[in-house]
C-alpha cells in the first residue's frame, strides 16, 4: 500500500470553492495504528459531491467552526477496504465499501485515501458500480429521512419541490417505492426523467407559477418536501396545501448559509404555534440504510441519475457544474480507478 496519497484541499477564507482548491501531494496516508475500534482505512476509487459541499466552507464563521482549515471537502465515498481496526468483524480487506460521512470532517472524501466509520458505511453488492455506489450517500439518506418515512400515512400525496436534482431524483424513487402518489418540479428538459423516475404529475417551473398554482389545488398534500430552498413562500402558502396533520420538510437552504438563514429556520422548527408542522432535515447516515438501499440496487427497484462523471485532476471544474444546478442527478469524480 502506498504511503502517500494526493488531496484535494482548501483554507480559510474560501469565496468560490472551485478557486480555492488546490491538489496536494506527498500526504502521508493515514496509518492503520491510528484507526479507532469503528474505523476502516479505504482507498477511494469514486466520489460525489454534494451542494453543501461548497456552501459550508463558503458560509465564513459557520464554515470555520464545523471545519478546521486547511480541509478536504467530501462527504460520499465508494472505496476499497485496505485496513481496518483489529476488532471489526463483517468487513475484511479488499472489500468495496460505499457510504457517506454523516458530517463534514478535516480530511473528505476527495482524497486518495480516507478513514471511515463501519456506522456509516455498506458492502457494495455483486455488480453495482463504484460510480452508482458513490452517487448514493448524503443524496440518498436525505431523500429518505425528509419522506418522514416513520409517520406517512400509506398511499400519502406528496409534493417535492426540486426532483430532478442529486436528491430530487431519488425522492422520487423513494416515495414511490413507499406507494405514495408524487407531484413534483423541474424545468423544461427534466420532464421526462421525472416522468421516468415514477412521479406523477410534473410541473415545469419556468412556465407555472409553482406556488399559485399549488394553492389553487388546495389542502391536498400530507407532505411537502422543498428540496430548493429559493421560495419562502412556499412554506408561507404551505397551510393553504397541506392537509390537517400535514408537515412541511425543508431540505434546501438556497444559495448560501447564513446566520439569519439558520436562525430562520430554527425558529421555525421549535416555534410552538407553527402552522404547518415544519421540520428540517438533520441528516443521520447509517449503515442499516445503505445496506436496504444497496439492496434496492441490486434487485433493481432503483438507481443513482449521474449527470457527470469528472477525472481527478478536474475536481474544481466539477464543483463549477455543481454549483450551475440546473442539470439533474448528482456528480461523481473518479478518484484511483483500481477496481
Amino acid at each position: 500500500m502506498a504511503t502517500t496519497m494526493q488531496i484535494w484541499q482548501y483554507s480559510s477564507p474560501v469565496e468560490k470553492i472551485e478557486d480555492a482548491l488546490t491538489l496536494k501531494d506527498q500526504v502521508p496516508v493515514p496509518l492503520q495504528t491510528s484507526l479507532d475500534k469503528d474505523e476502516m482505512l479505504i482507498m477511494v476509487i469514486t466520489a460525489s459531491i454534494n451542494p453543501v459541499d461548497y456552501k459550508l466552507p463558503e458560509s465564513g464563521i459557520i464554515g470555520r467552526i464545523m471545519i478546521p482549515n486547511p480541509a478536504t471537502p467530501g462527504l460520499d465515498f465508494c472505496g476499497r477496504v485496505v485496513a481496518k481496526h483489529s476488532s471489526i468483524t463483517g468487513f475484511e480487506e479488499g472489500q468495496l465499501v460505499f457510504g457517506g460521512f454523516p458530517s463534514h470532517k478535516q480530511l473528505g472524501t476527495l482524497a486518495q485515501y480516507t478513514v471511515v466509520s463501519i456506522a456509516c458505511c455498506a458492502l457494495l453488492p455483486e455488480g453495482i458500480d463504484p460510480e452508482d455506489g458513490a452517487a448514493v450517500g448524503t443524496a440518498a439518506t436525505t431523500a429518505y429521512q425528509s419522506l418522514m418515512p416513520d409517520t406517512l400515512p400509506p398511499a400519502a400525496n406528496i409534493f417535492i419541490n426540486g426532483g430532478s436534482g442529486g436528491v430530487g431524483s431519488w425522492s422520487i424513487q423513494l416515495a414511490k417505492a413507499m406507494g405514495a402518489n408524487v407531484t413534483t418540479t423541474c424545468s423544461t428538459r427534466n420532464l421526462d426523467l421525472c416522468q421516468r423516475l415514477g412521479a406523477d404529475h410534473v410541473i415545469d417551473y419556468t412556465k407555472t407559477d409553482v406556488v399559485g398554482f399549488l394553492k389553487e389545488q388546495g389542502a391536498i398534500f400530507d407532505l411537502v418536501v422543498d428540496n430548493v430552498g429559493n421560495r419562502p413562500d412556499l412554506y408561507d402558502s404551505s397551510h393553504l396545501m397541506l392537509k390537517a396533520g400535514g408537515t412541511f420538510v425543508q431540505v434546501g437552504v438556497g444559495e448560501s448559509m447564513s446566520l439569519s438563514g439558520i436562525a430562520s429556520t430554527m425558529k421555525k422548527q421549535i416555534w410552538p404555534f407553527g402552522t404547518p408542522r415544519f421540520y428540517f432535515v438533520n441528516m443521520k447516515n447509517s449503515a442499516e440504510f445503505f445496506q436496504v438501499i444497496g439492496r434496492w440496487m441490486e434487485e433493481g427497484r432503483m438507481k443513482p441519475v449521474i449527470l457527470a462523471k469528472f477525472d481527478w485532476n478536474d475536481v474544481p471544474e466539477a464543483f463549477r457544474q455543481l454549483r450551475e444546478g440546473r442539470s439533474p442527478g448528482k456528480i461523481v469524480v473518479k478518484v484511483n480507478q483500481d477496481l
